[in-house]
């Protein structure tokens, strides 16, 4: 029997168009009910957002904490009347009040590629919140190689977990680490396992994943859009487009601190320089001989001939 209640607390776990999925939070649901019927966490609305959040800029998005009202009972429809502040946002793609993004790459098959490996770290990096790091199909190369390439990226500032969906080996240790956060998101190019990876840890759901191209060995693109999964109550993960080449846009000053090696140098030694770029100032006392700084010193000059060009426009 429904309480007097007219409106519920929820949160958007897939938008589709112009329609959002909304899950209603727990605790909020159960003053709509006897205490006898407690609701499931495949229960979902099917919504719309009022007109004036649109003209107010209040856009909602995947993971957004919103508020429900005009609800239908009989059909699950309901609408977005209120958007509740973010703790953190991803622009690309866009997903609100992310606790951790992990990056997914594959060892082989598509093969592992630094420079696209450290764009989505970086890119990852961006938002702010903790950054984690999976390797994929590790039973298609040696030991040795493996270790190789976990020396490699641990010297970027980074501790991989490793897996392989053949042997199971890795699986537990993901599993921990998506149920330690409340909302992760994976990233990486296609065809990596990012789907095959939450497949792992769903049950009542199965997310579609295609074949590799066989020329390109390349994953198809079988996610298509931005959706959260519920791997336990609080827990959810978001599984994402694949894309192979992120766009890595940030003001040059920003740029150094999504390095984890520069920011490891900042703890322990200041430069003499406030808004030192750390490239051939005199007196910059920056280690520069780190594996990423080539890289570095390419994206900042992208990045201030991008800015050149904006400012003639």
């Amino acid at each position: 029997m429904i309480v007097e209640s007219s409106s519920l607390k929820g949160r958007v776990v897939a938008k589709k168009a112009n329609y959002f999925i909304v899950q209603p939070d727990i605790n909020s649901f159960k003053n709509f009910y006897h205490d006898d019927l407690i609701p499931n966490k495949n229960f979902r609305f099917l919504c719309t957002s009022r007109r004036r959040m649109i003209h107010f800029g209040m856009v909602v998005n995947v993971g957004d904490f919103v508020v429900l009202d005009s609800i239908d009972w009989k059909t699950n429809r309901a609408v977005i009347v209120e958007l509740e502040p973010r703790t953190s946002f991803l622009s690309r793609p866009p997903v609100a009040n992310v606790t951790q993004v992990v990056v997914v790459l594959s060892v082989k098959s598509p093969d592992f590629y630094v420079e696209q490996a450290s764009r989505f770290l970086l890119t990852a990096e961006r938002s702010k919140v903790n950054v984690g790091l999976i390797l994929t199909k590790t039973d298609l190369i040696s030991n040795e190689e493996l270790n190789y390439l976990i020396n490699r990226l641990s010297r970027w500032g980074y501790k991989p977990m490793v897996v392989s969906m053949k042997t199971g080996i890795g699986v537990k240790q993901i599993k921990d680490k998506f149920f330690n956060s409340n909302l992760s998101v994976l990233c990486g190019p296609s065809g990596v396992g990012k789907s095959s990876l939450i497949n792992l840890m769903i049950s009542d759901e199965i997310i579609a994943t295609g074949n590799l191209s066989r020329k390109l060995q390349r994953g198809r693109h079988t996610t298509r859009h931005v959706q959260l999964y519920s791997l336990g109550e609080g827990v959810l993960v978001a599984d994402t487009p694949g894309f192979n080449r992120p766009d890595l846009q940030c003001d040059s000053l920003d740029l150094q601190f999504l390095f984890p090696e520069f920011r490891c140098q900042s703890e322990v030694d200041n430069c003499r320089f406030r808004d030192c770029l750390h490239c051939d100032e005199p007196g910059c006392s920056f280690d520069k001989s780190w594996e990423r700084y080539p890289q570095y010193r390419k994206l900042l000059d992208e990045n201030i001939k991008s800015r050149h060009l904006s400012l003639e426009d």
